[in-house]
């Protein structure tokens, strides 16, 4: 189709009508669902079609009413008659099917077909623990470095810069500032490559590292048990169970742990009778320095309430377990959602 600004200055629906082709129709329907406001994913297409269909939205004027009705009248009998539509490419099935079959499957047949692992790559980098990052950033060159550092969350560069030799991470925090004049198609391109290491690693059948699923475990265990097995583990391998201890958090912990400024949020999220439960629960040296620790950053009112509530309370060893584990929960809950984060248990610093 040569030019379609003609169509528009037609004298009226009884003179002849050039044909549209099929991408003419196509750049119509794209351009009425954006007037009306929907969101059109056409980054999902590839590259050539994008650019085809821009080209096309380029080149028309407008049209008259008549035909804007008819092709989208066309457009809504052909979306009628489908009757079930496919992925269209290996991509597309293995997203479809991504948690119905094994991982080991979709890896072998994404490795066969040359499939990437679809979604934003950095995003996926960016998920990844501090230990994978910290391996990244050291196999990979200074200005690579540099730039997987500038597109992660500022909290896990700045754990990963931590955990660097002092060389390495003065090397890569100066590359940073060179980093101004990299392409967004460069960053891209790296961001790819290293998803390509990602995909090239073994799957695990467990995502989290052995210390971290013992200790989540020993979190509702009772303090009895766990401190026998914690004992248990530290005559078979000492730093296993040291990796315990740092991956468990317990009530005893919230002072060392958690943010003085975030009490106010798990007394939001607690039950006041919970709250009370625990804290006359409270009866060895930790357990008592952590209901302090939540007492004295609350508000003096609530504090004084459940200071009183508490001192004439009666609580068994059973229940007030269970009330110190579900503040427990609640802490862990907003950790999970973003909304407060715990402190290192090697962050002496507030």
């Amino acid at each position: 189709m040569s030019n379609l600004t003609s169509v528009a200055a037609l004298p009226g629906p009884s003179s002849a009508r050039p044909a549209l082709t099929r991408r003419a129709k196509a750049a119509i329907i794209v351009q009425f669902l954006i007037n009306e406001g929907a969101d059109v994913p056409l980054s999902s297409l590839p590259d050539d079609l994008q650019a085809e269909l821009t080209q096309q939205l380029g080149r028309m004027r407008y049209i008259d009413r008549e035909t804007l009705n008819s092709v989208v009248e066309e457009f809504a009998n052909e979306l009628d008659s489908v009757g079930l539509s496919f992925p269209g490419d290996m991509a597309g099935a293995l997203s479809a099917l991504d948690g119905r079959i094994s991982h080991r499957t979709a890896a072998r047949l994404r490795k066969e077909a040359g499939v990437r692992q679809t979604g934003d790559p950095w995003e996926r980098i960016n998920k990844l623990d501090e230990e994978r990052l910290e391996k990244l950033v050291l196999g990979e060159a200074t200005e690579v470095a540099a730039v997987l550092m500038s597109k992660i969350d500022t909290a896990n560069a700045a754990k990963v810069l931590a955990r660097l030799p002092g060389d390495r991470a003065r090397r890569i925090s100066y590359a940073i500032s060179m980093t101004a004049g990299v392409s967004p198609e460069a960053v891209d391109r790296i961001g790819l490559a290293l998803a390509a290491q990602l995909d090239a690693d073994p799957p695990k059948a467990f995502e989290k590292k052995p210390d971290q699923r013992v200790g989540a475990i020993l979190n509702y265990a009772a303090s009895a048990k766990r401190d026998e097995l914690l004992e248990g583990l530290e005559e078979t391998d000492r730093d296993f169970a040291e990796a315990v201890r740092k991956a468990i958090f317990t009530f005893a912990n919230i002072p060392d742990r958690l943010k003085a400024l975030d009490v106010p949020k798990i007394a939001r999220d607690v039950p006041a009778d919970v709250l009370t439960t625990a804290i006359a629960a409270a009866s060895t040296e930790a357990d008592t320095a952590a209901a302090e620790f939540l007492l004295e950053n609350m508000s003096k009112r609530m504090a004084g309430s459940l200071r009183e509530d508490a001192a004439g309370l009666s609580v068994g060893t059973k229940k007030g377990e269970t009330a110190m584990n579900a503040v427990v929960t609640a802490i862990r809950e907003l950790v999970s959602t973003g909304e407060i984060e715990l402190r290192s248990p090697d962050d002496d610093d507030e």
